[in-house]
């Protein structure tokens, strides 16, 4: 039968290739949910009459208590085990989600922001924990460890990102289709079955320490890390200053787009992107030096193009989808490349302290590109949100001069 030739296949797979495996599905499961709670609340709210900044500060908790949960959550990782932080994330958004089904006249501004926290917090503890297990699960007798380690980071990322896109259309079409509350609800059932499975299969202890670290730990020391994590910061405050709430919102009620077209849009750029950070291995091979280099060219391509979308006709919107989605292609080879480097620069023992705290920088600068998208759209429009991404970007490339020198790890 298939089914059994599919099974025998899979246990004869090694143990940490099936252990990726479920991580992955735990990851993918997680980011389709995310990804379609974001739309949902996004349309709906503005539907509802909220303005770009008001459904801006929706967010506002999800992305704040996304950086504390970096740093603790990084720290709790190597205390207890990046299974048990990953549980407790998929169980935190089943919570989440349970929130929103609430009758509509309850849906005030204060629960729908405490229900956004829960989501921040269960996004961090899950992304950091499947970042980090890819470190712990790499072969590390493999001569060419480090360009599998930066392969897996890839796919996982990539795969992630183009999960996160289906999400957005699934979120913008399940609105149409069964409403708010309808979709929030199928949703919360799904993610309850990949939870029981992530329990039962799940190895215990993956990548606990060796020792128990202390909290001081979870602040980095290493120059590399600290310098990467501003870079980060400043990469994806560009990218969500007119992504979250600017652009969505500027279709919607400039072009006339209707939920499921907004969602579909951003759903192709996210797959799209997801896609390219699979290929950013061959990719970035094209560009020779080392870390320092790498990082600072590719920064430096992706600056001109918000800058350029700035100088166009908005109105015309064929110019302002090609070149986001342009956009989209160059931040992917960026987000990519820096988020194997966190995990090649992070020590062997206690990763996932060194990966929280970079992405807590990561959320960090959401936190800061969420809050701008809403403010600036509103008061300032949509080309100001670009102008003030391309200065971003050039921020990061700057900052990235400061890694250190040294020849290319992986790739």
């Amino acid at each position: 039968m298939p089914d059994a030739s599919f099974a025998s296949r899979l246990k004869a797979l090694p143990f940490e290739v099936r252990q990726y495996l479920l991580i992955t599905g735990n990851y993918w499961a997680f980011t389709l949910t995310d990804g379609a709670l974001r739309m949902l609340v996004v349309l709906h709210f503005h539907q509802l009459g909220y303005s770009p900044l008001e459904v801006a500060m929706l967010f506002l908790f999800y992305e704040a208590f996304g950086v504390v949960t970096n740093l603790v959550g990084g720290w709790l990782g190597a205390r207890l085990g990046l299974n048990r932080t990953m549980n407790v994330g998929l169980g935190l958004q089943i919570v989440a989600l349970a929130m929103l089904m609430v009758p509509a006249a309850a849906l005030t501004v204060p629960w729908v922001m405490a229900a956004q926290a829960l989501s921040g917090i269960a996004k961090d503890l899950n992304k950091m924990s499947a970042k980090s297990a890819v470190k712990v699960l790499v072969p590390k007798e493999s001569a060419s460890a480090q360009s599998a380690l930066y392969r897996w980071v890839a796919v996982l990322t990539g795969s992630k990102n183009a999960l996160k896109g289906a999400g957005f259309f699934l979120g913008g079409l399940l609105l149409t289709l069964v409403g708010f509350q309808g979709a929030v609800g199928l949703m919360a059932v799904m993610l309850a079955g990949v939870l029981a499975l992530s329990l039962v299969r799940l190895k215990a202890d993956l990548g606990r320490g060796k020792r128990k670290p202390k909290f001081s730990e979870a602040f980095s020391k290493s120059r590399a890390i600290n310098v990467l994590s501003a870079a980060r910061l400043c990469l994806f405050a560009a990218r969500d200053v007119w992504f979250v709430v600017a652009l969505p919102v500027f279709l919607y009620d400039q072009h006339g787009w209707s939920h499921w077209t907004v969602g579909g849009l951003l759903a192709i750029w996210v797959i799209g992107y997801g896609g390219v950070q699979t290929q950013a291995p061959r990719l970035t091979g094209l560009i020779r030096g080392g870390a320092r280099a790498v990082t600072v060219f590719w920064a430096l391509a992706l600056a001109g193009l918000p800058a350029l979308l700035a100088w166009l006709p908005l109105a015309e919107v064929e110019w302002l989808v090609a070149g986001l989605l342009a956009f989209g292609v160059l931040f992917a080879i960026n987000s990519s490349w820096h988020s194997y480097l966190i995990v090649h620069f992070a020590r062997a023992d206690g990763v996932s302290m060194d990966v929280g705290f970079y992405y807590m920088a990561n959320a960090m600068g959401r936190l800061a590109g969420t809050v701008l998208s809403g403010w600036l759209y509103q008061f300032y429009g949509l080309a100001a949100c670009l102008w003030v991404s391309a200065a971003l970007v050039a921020a990061s490339a700057a900052m990235a001069l400061a890694l250190p020198r040294e020849e290319r790890a992986g790739g």
